[in-house]
C-alpha cells in the first residue's frame, strides 16, 4: 500500500502549520519564516474570532542566537491583517535572501 504524504493548508502557495494558538507560514527550509501567536479571542455569535495577533519574521538558521531569531515584530487585530502583513514581511526577506 502505498503512503501518502501530508498535504498542509496554503496561503499563497506556502504551507500553514498550527499548533494550539501558534501559527507557523512559510517552509521551514527556507531562511525565514513567519510566527503568528493568537494573544485572545472574541466571541461572535457561535464562532470564536481572533483577536489580537503577533506577528514575527524568523530566521530558521540553527546557527544564530535565539535573541537574532526574530528579526521582525508586530502586533495586528485580527488573523487576516497579521497573516497579509506576514507574507510581506516574509516574501521581501526571502527576496532579499536570495
Amino acid at each position: 500500500m502505498a503512503e501518502q504524504k501530508e498535504k498542509f493548508l496554503e496561503y499563497k502557495g506556502k504551507p500553514l502549520v498550527r499548533c494550539d494558538k501558534t501559527i507557523y507560514y512559510g517552509n521551514m527550509s527556507d531562511p525565514y519564516v513567519i510566527c503568528l501567536n493568537v494573544l485572545n479571542e472574541e466571541k461572535i455569535e457561535d464562532l470564536n474570532v481572533s483577536g489580537k495577533v503577533v506577528i514575527q519574521l524568523l530566521n530558521t538558521n540553527p546557527d544564530v542566537s535565539p535573541k537574532e531569531k526574530i528579526v521582525k515584530k508586530s502586533e495586528k487585530n485580527g488573523l487576516f491583517n497579521a497573516l497579509d502583513l506576514g507574507a510581506v514581511w516574509l516574501e521581501r526577506a526571502l527576496k532579499s535572501n536570495s
